[in-house]
Formats: structure tokens, C-alpha cells, sequence
């Protein structure tokens, strides 16, 4: 069997990406194993149908983080038999290119980001120059490349004239089934449901103003399920607003059990703003997961989350982050009960078309000259 070695930053436990890519690859033959590292928090992993490895390191972020786990990357890659190696995002990518090159193995790069210009790095022009520095060094030499929507491949194809296919952040299809009752997972029973998830709840994605707009909204409460850089600027918030009884905050799972939350939510919230090249592009997983679970949408009004959202009518988009102005949205989308029918009916059909069944055909076709 031909190897795939692929390599990623987190901890593999909450990756629906690189799972589903892993599965399609094991599907067409090749023995995948996927390389990523282990937190004090991780939680353990789940039985899949390719081998996974976590290595333990002593940085838990930061340059010091970087650097180590790329040289872990190195040693390990070097020594280890394969015939492809997978970088998933630019975290990755310096190892795996070395390795290809003395290895002389095939080399393909998933970038699931504008990486370089995400809001951690823009205002550290340092570390951000460290970065660019890389990304301009490898990628005009790299022949098999994918992202995850037609704006980010253009802005790399028009930047390194390198062909970029698209690969979407698409979810398995789901069929609309509610196994555990709100009570079994502790929701309340007589409130709405607004619902954040996600592994990157991170700075300027509108949590901050999406809690502050609780203030305004009854008979509803907002969950928030996943981690990330400002959970505990937002639990400091909660407490400091006296809103503890209209949020909730629930830790990262597998996202076969996240599924069950997620179905039970009567708006999915994806609030990024345009403040970066890399969220005015962005096209977030959690709008697909919440389409499989037929659950309409609040978002902000990017290119890509657009085009999905006003194809479909599954959903609106809000004006602005102003607190009030995300009540009155909300309190618009939960009172206008027609127009929720019709959301709901829509979201059927979407999550008919957007789903990894029809996505990973294309991976096939990148993936089929390497299978032998």
C-alpha cells in the first residue's frame, strides 16, 4: 500500500477537515498516518480506520512551540517510510518540504487559512515577517496545492502562479435525526437556542459583541461549545455583565457527540469580521455543520459565507457587530415564523448538495495519480 504521511498542529481530536481527508485517502487504498501533537487538555482519541500519532512537546505555544515541533516534525518525517507527505497549513510546511526534498517524496499542501495574514499575526509585523518569509520561499515551488474556496486560491494563484484547486470544508451528509433529548444534554427545555462552535473561537470573530447582545434578547440562551484564544475573556465578561443564566459555556468534544448539540439549536452564529485579508475570505466549517443539521444561520457579510447563505436562502445576514443590532436580528429571525419554515425546508436541499460525498471527488482526482 502506497503511505501518506499527514502532519498538522493540533491535537487531531476536533479536526473534521483532516478526518474526512483521511478517510476519502484510506478509501482509495493508501495507509495514512496522521502526525499531530498532544495537550495537557487533549482529550483521547477516538477509533478511526488510520493510525494517528500526538508527540508530546515541551512548548505549548509561541515561537518556542513552532520551532520545536517543526524540528520534531523533521526527525520524525526523516525516519519514517512514506510516499506522500500532507501539509496542512503553513505551521507544517517547513518540515515536510525538507523531508520531501531529501526524501525525494511527493509533497502536497492543504493550506485551510490565508494563513499569513490571520489577526494573531498581523499585528506582530515580526513574527508575521517570519511567516511571509517562508510562504514566499516554498510556494512557488510546490506543484500539488489546495484550499478551501475559490477566494483564497485566486489571491495565491495571482500572488505565486501556482495552480490551486478547491477543496471545501464540507461535512459528511446527515440525516436530520435528534438521538439525545435537551434534558440528557443538560440544554434548557423552554429557551431558545443560539449556538457557537468551533475550535477556533478566537479574537475578532464577534463572540464578545454576540454575549454582550444577550443583554437585550429573552427566552433564549447562548451556547458556546469549542475553545480558544478569548474563552476566558468571555467567561470574565459573562460574569462582569451578570449574564450567567443566558450563556453557556460547554468544552470541546468529538464532533460525533457535538452533532447532538448542535441539532437542537435554533440559529447557528458565525459572527467573523472583515478586519484581515484571511476572515473577509474565510468560509468557517461551522456554517456546513450547522446546514447538516438544519439549523439556519446568522452571519456578518463576507464574500464567501454570502454567496453560501443567499444561494440557498437559508438564513440572514446582519448589518453590523453592534450588540443591538445582533439582538434585533436574532429576535427578527425567531419571531418571522413563515420565513423559519422556509429556512428550514431550504436547509434540506443544501445539505443534500454540500456535503463530503460530493466534495471529496475532487480529492480523488488530486490524490489518483499517487495511489499506484
Amino acid at each position: 500500500m502506497r503511505k501518506i504521511i499527514v502532519s498538522v498542529t493540533n491535537d487531531l481530536v476536533t479536526d473534521q477537515r483532516v478526518d474526512r481527508v483521511c478517510n476519502s485517502l484510506v478509501t482509495m487504498g493508501f495507509d495514512v498516518l496522521l502526525l499531530g501533537r498532544k495537550r495537557r487538555n487533549s482529550l483521547p482519541l477516538d477509533q478511526r480506520k488510520y493510525r494517528m500519532h500526538r508527540m508530546k512537546l515541551l512548548f505549548g505555544k509561541g515561537p518556542c512551540f513552532y520551532a520545536e515541533y517543526n524540528f520534531r516534525l523533521f526527525i520524525f518525517l526523516l525516519f519514517r517510510k512514506a510516499d506522500v507527505l500532507l501539509s496542512n497549513d503553513l505551521d507544517t510546511l517547513l518540515a515536510d518540504y525538507f523531508v520531501s526534498r531529501i526524501r525525494k517524496r511527493e509533497l502536497v499542501y492543504d493550506s485551510h487559512e490565508y494563513y499569513t495574514e490571520t489577526p494573531e499575526l498581523v499585528n506582530r509585523k515580526f513574527v508575521q515577517g517570519i511567516w511571509k518569509k517562508i510562504e514566499r520561499w516554498i510556494f512557488p515551488k510546490l506543484k500539488h496545492v489546495y484550499t478551501v474556496n475559490e477566494s483564497i486560491a485566486g489571491l495565491f494563484m495571482e500572488k505565486y502562479k501556482v495552480p490551486v484547486e478547491v477543496i471545501r470544508n464540507l461535512p459528511y451528509r446527515q440525516e436530520y435525526k435528534i438521538e439525545k433529548s435537551k434534558e440528557e444534554l443538560g440544554l434548557p427545555l423552554n429557551k431558545k437556542i443560539i449556538l457557537l462552535q468551533g475550535a477556533g473561537i478566537n479574537i475578532e470573530r464577534g463572540t464578545e459583541e454576540m454575549t454582550e447582545a444577550m443583554q437585550y434578547i429573552d427566552h433564549a440562551v447562548f451556547v458556546i461549545i469549542g475553545d480558544g484564544d478569548v474563552i476566558e475573556q468571555l467567561q470574565e465578561q459573562v460574569r462582569k455583565m451578570k449574564l450567567d443564566s443566558k450563556v453557556i459555556f460547554i468544552p470541546t468534544m468529538p464532533f460525533k457527540q457535538l452533532y447532538q448539540y448542535t441539532v437542537h439549536a435554533d440559529i447557528g452564529i458565525s459572527l467573523d469580521k472583515d478586519t484581515n485579508i484571511n476572515y473577509r475570505f474565510s468560509l468557517p466549517n461551522k456554517i456546513f455543520d450547522y446546514i447538516q443539521a438544519r439549523v439556519p444561520v446568522l452571519v456578518t457579510d463576507l464574500v464567501e459565507i454570502r454567496k453560501v447563505v443567499e444561494k440557498y436562502n437559508i438564513g440572514m445576514i446582519v448589518e453590523s457587530h453592534e450588540p443591538a443590532m445582533i439582538a434585533s436580528t436574532i429576535k427578527e429571525m425567531l419571531n418571522r415564523t413563515d420565513q423559519y419554515e422556509i429556512w428550514k425546508e431550504n436547509l434540506n436541499f443544501a445539505a443534500s448538495e454540500l456535503c463530503w460525498e460530493k466534495e471529496e471527488k475532487k480529492l480523488t482526482h488530486i490524490y489518483s495519480p499517487f495511489a499506484g
